[in-house]
């Protein structure tokens, strides 16, 4: 029986009560935080000793502070606490060196132990993030264990433990622990030991699993027949764009499509939610020191701003994009696109339509949920009034504008949709109002924060002074123009200017430095070293965006592509040659999808280049039993 309180949750910050070794637990009720005590998103971070623990006060800073102050070691960065039984290994503290991590399932002959970490499942009461506790006591008939993150209530006088349940030993001494949230699951048990006796063997996955597969419809003349629904506005304008009902520009690849196992989907979803973590970590890293800001050559007088948009919690992502190159080689990440990401509509509206017009037979659509999921944010964002939506007049961006506005009007919220800045004005207190007079409060655009900071250079004539002095934001003589509107204090914004950050490439070598030899991630540096020319390199302007600007050389430092575009005047950085697959003729990349930061969706862009533009064509994705993976082939 669970024997905590049942009174209500303590305020955030009260100590809850001391686990063994006299490490307080502490409540992480966030809806009664003081944002006078805690300011800013940084003074939610958790350090000891200098050392990053996690956020307070979740569980898995708890779990990671415990074993740092009684062990001196801690377990790796993850994004979910779940993702805690698959480790294999912690980190000593001030070290160059590892212990062992052994996981034993829930019901194994192994007995937890007092110290050992038990886990949670995502899912029911711990839905999408699962959870970690200390475990303090055990005995046949119950397991007693320490935790934050969990009903936010004191511990019972004289308790070192938050709450206590019901375990079992069977005749063949397995042992079992019953979870009290009858919709969650209990994992099983980490230990630190050597002894890997009854310990979940690491997942062994066949590398094949891994490949992309090219596969073909039977030509029945599905293509010849409209399929997307032209009363529907944002299908209607990207008919326009495309010149027809088709997901691919290519006549010939009309009945093509790609599959991925499931393996491989987990995999890519897993590395989503852990990389999206990452990339949030080296952002809070970035800002707190000038030395690596000035690396992004982002004009001094938006220091601030940028600051302030990361230290305000309201102000938070909607959604982003991952570049990922999977393969039996493994799944790395070329970058996140945090700032005006695209292919929203292709993954979460047009592949879905087009295996259903097709009858594509096949698995199943990786971006059925990606609308969802993403009118599931807007609805939890702190919008208050009128979204205006802000985008260029292509149109492009018209239907990816038009597919996030269905979004956010099922959350709830109210839009209008603004092509270009013509008809904005000053109002008398100096409000930028619309062209029916309504002011601008909100704003979600297509335009990525590049373009208001080269509108910033351009008034400055890139002069270092002008740029250390510029105002933005400010009223003026004229109409309001972009970056008057992006930039004005009270305009929130999204994506936030923060988003500037890890959406610009001088992050990847940020996160090398702090993540060396991460499996997701790529060897990437602001020089060219000896470890990037014996792999080969990819040359990359720090601020680029849609493959401009990009060189890409083999280890005999052999030119095989470049692309030219509009940031040639932009620093760069360094990124280990990993090349995408190539099938049948295209080089072929995965895209994941966040919504609140969080995994929601896949799609698949190719391209006969090495480097994936703007003009790369999507193709439909299907996600398939393992086993059907293995006995597919692909065509060409």
């Amino acid at each position: 029986m669970d024997t905590a309180t049942k009174e209500g949750p303590a305020p955030f910050g009260t100590l809850l009560g001391l686990a063994p070794g006299n490490v307080p637990a502490y409540s992480s009720d966030y809806a009664s935080a003081d944002d006078r005590e805690l300011p800013d998103r940084h003074a939610y971070r958790s350090y000891v000793d200098g050392v990053y623990m996690g956020f307070k006060w979740q569980c898995v800073e708890f779990a990671r502070r415990w074993m740092y102050l009684n062990k001196g070691y801690i377990f790796d960065d993850v994004a979910m606490a779940y993702e805690i039984f698959r480790l294999r290994s912690v980190r000593v503290v001030g070290e160059n060196r590892r212990l062992p991590l052994r996981s034993f399932a829930n019901g194994s002959k192994r007995h937890p132990e007092p110290g050992c970490l038990l886990v949670w499942d995502e899912g029911g009461e711990f839905e999408r993030t699962g959870h970690v506790a200390i475990v303090t006591d055990v005995a046949p008939t119950y397991i007693r264990f320490a935790e934050q993150n969990v009903g936010h209530r004191v511990w019972p006088e004289g308790h070192h433990y938050a709450r206590e349940i019901k375990a079992t030993v069977t005749d063949t001494d397995e042992y079992w622990v019953e979870c009290s949230f009858g919709d969650a699951t209990i994992l099983g048990w980490v230990l630190q030991t050597d002894d890997d006796r009854y310990a979940e063997e690491p997942e062994q996955h066949d590398p094949r699993l891994f490949n992309v597969q090219l596969r073909e419809l039977a030509n029945e003349g599905q293509a010849r027949s409209s399929w997307l629904n032209m009363a529907n506005a944002d299908e209607a304008a990207y008919v326009a764009m495309m010149k027809g009902h088709k997901l691919t520009s290519v006549e010939a690849d009309q009945y093509k499509y790609y599959c991925i196992s499931e393996t491989a989907a987990e995999e890519l979803e897993r590395a989503t939610n852990e990389l999206h973590a990452l990339f949030m970590h080296a952002t809070d890293y970035v800002l707190r020191d000038e030395t690596l800001l000035e690396k992004f050559n982002i004009p001094r007088s938006l220091w601030t701003k940028i600051r302030q948009s990361w230290n305000n919690r309201r102000n938070q992502m909607i959604t982003g994009r991952f570049d990922f190159s999977l393969s039996e080689r493994g799944i790395k990440a070329y970058e996140y696109n945090c700032d005006s990401a695209a292919c929203h509509m292709e993954t979460g509206k047009v592949q879905g339509k087009w295996a259903a017009h097709f009858d594509c037979p096949v698995g199943r659509d990786p971006g059925a949920d990606l609308h969802n999921e993403l009118r599931d944010t807007w609805a939890k964002s702190d919008v208050d009034d009128v979204v205006h939506i802000m985008q260029d007049r292509d149109l492009e961006e018209t239907y990816h504008a038009l597919f996030m506005q269905e979004a956010m009007e099922e959350a709830g919220i109210k839009t209008k949709i603004i092509r270009g800045v013509a008809g904005l004005a000053w109002d008398e207190e100096g409000n930028i109002r619309d062209a029916d007079g309504v002011r601008i409060k909100w704003v979600w655009k297509t335009w990525a924060w590049e373009t208001a900071l080269d509108q910033i250079r351009a008034e400055c004539d890139d002069d270092e002074e002008k740029l250390r002095a510029y105002q933005p934001g400010e009223r003026h003589e004229g109409p309001p123009r972009l970056v008057d509107v992006l930039l004005r204090k009270d305009v929130m914004v999204y994506e936030p200017l923060w988003t500037l950050i890890p959406s610009n490439k001088a992050i990847l070598p940020v996160l090398w430095t702090l993540f060396p030899n991460h499996p997701y991630l790529l060897n990437s540096a602001f020089e060219l070293s000896e470890s990037l020319h014996a792999t080969g390199y990819v040359v990359k302007p720090i601020a680029g965006r849609c493959g401009l600007n990009i060189s890409i050389f083999d280890r005999d430092d052999h030119l095989l592509e470049a692309t030219d575009g509009r940031f040639e005047h932009q620093h760069q950085m360094y990124q280990e040659l990993f090349k995408l697959p190539n099938i049948d003729g295209y080089n072929v990349q995965l895209c994941t999808f966040t919504s609140g930061g969080t995994y929601a969706g896949a799609c698949v862009r190719v391209d006969a280049s090495l480097v994936i533009n703007n003009a790369s064509d999507n193709m439909a994705l299907r996600i398939v039993d393992d086993d059907e993976l293995l006995r597919g082939r692909s065509v060409g």
